[in-house]
């Protein structure tokens, strides 16, 4: 077991800590959730689950935020703006917190690092102490973010012990990816955040080129480059369990091997939960498949090639 997975397995106590901390309240009539790679594919699943409980939200990555914000909201005559830095220190979404504040916005920053740059750039700050070892691949950071995110859009969330479940249950990916190198994430609504952060984390972890969509999105072009080396991770939404079944039964016709993650699959993962806080319970079992096919690659995910832990730009 190398540090990534170490990291994964023991994150869960600070899980307990995260769900328990006191947040502070979100006003405003638009909520807007900006961050970077990993931080900006919570910020879609946080997005969705204000949306899904009456609250207007869209995730903007933290660079696009900054400099044309014009673009994304015409109306930001009442907005608050929720930055996602694990380490605090990310260029860009610092500038979108300098930015929301010279245009007058209320800001909430949430980093796993305390008295950082982005927690002092914004009005209101956040901190979530995660694990020490954590290496350049984000796996703790992302849980904790992901659960105050969601909590602060008012989603309840379920319990520990499920995502230990499905973080066990995904360990029956092994024999499955084994030969396959094309890889898909599927998933919708506040999912799809999701899939964009498996698709994310197998591209670290293993170096492997994979890529996420909504569901009934792939049959429309993307679904030419299925076959026998494919593999098809899918978040299924329990209101459209039938509808994306068919895309499994699609790919799988095609020679892809399908993980299916509360739905059908060559592997079935059992899920308790539904809606958004169904994507924190599936979110270690995405690590971990992760981690296993770097594993059958022999890449070494505790030294990811061409990243590091921070992100700044001169």
């Amino acid at each position: 077991m190398n540090l990534t997975e170490k990291v994964i397995r023991e994150q869960f106590p600070f899980w307990d800590k995260a769900l328990a901390q006191p947040l502070p309240e979100v006003e405003g009539k638009t909520i807007i959730v900006t961050g970077c790679g990993t931080s900006f594919y919570l910020a879609q699943t946080v997005a969705a689950a204000f949306n899904h409980n009456g609250r207007n939200a869209i995730a903007v990555p933290g660079a696009e935020w900054a400099r044309r914000m014009e673009d994304y909201l015409a109306d930001r005559s009442d907005v608050t703006v929720i930055g996602l830095s694990r380490s605090g220190t990310t260029t860009e979404t610092i500038q979108a917190m300098d930015a929301s504040r010279k245009a007058g916005l209320r800001t909430i920053a949430i980093s796993c690092e305390a008295d950082t740059p982005i927690l002092r750039a914004a009005d209101v700050a956040v901190y979530l102490p995660t694990h020490k070892e954590e290496g350049i691949v984000m796996t703790v950071s992302a849980s904790l973010m992901l659960i105050a995110g969601l909590r602060m859009a008012g989603t309840v969330l379920g319990s520990v012990d499920e995502a230990k479940a499905a973080l066990a249950a995904a360990e029956g990916c092994v024999p499955l990816i084994r030969g396959r190198t094309h890889y898909v994430y599927l998933g919708g609504g506040a999912l799809y955040g999701m899939a964009t952060e498996g698709c994310l984390k197998l591209q670290e972890m293993s170096i492997t080129y994979s890529q996420a969509f909504h569901p009934l999105e792939y049959r429309h072009g993307p679904i030419s480059l299925i076959d026998d080396k494919s593999v098809v991770v899918i978040l299924y939404s329990q209101d459209t369990v039938q509808e994306e079944a068919l895309v499994a039964e699609d790919v799988r016709k095609k020679g892809a091997k399908v993980i299916g993650l509360g739905g059908p699959g060559d592997l079935e993962i059992s899920l308790s939960q539904t809606g958004a806080a169904r994507a924190l319970e599936v979110l270690p079992a995405l690590q971990i498949i992760g981690e296993r096919v770097a594993n059958q690659k022999g890449v070494d995910t505790a030294a990811p090639r061409h990243l590091s832990k921070v992100v700044i730009l001169g």
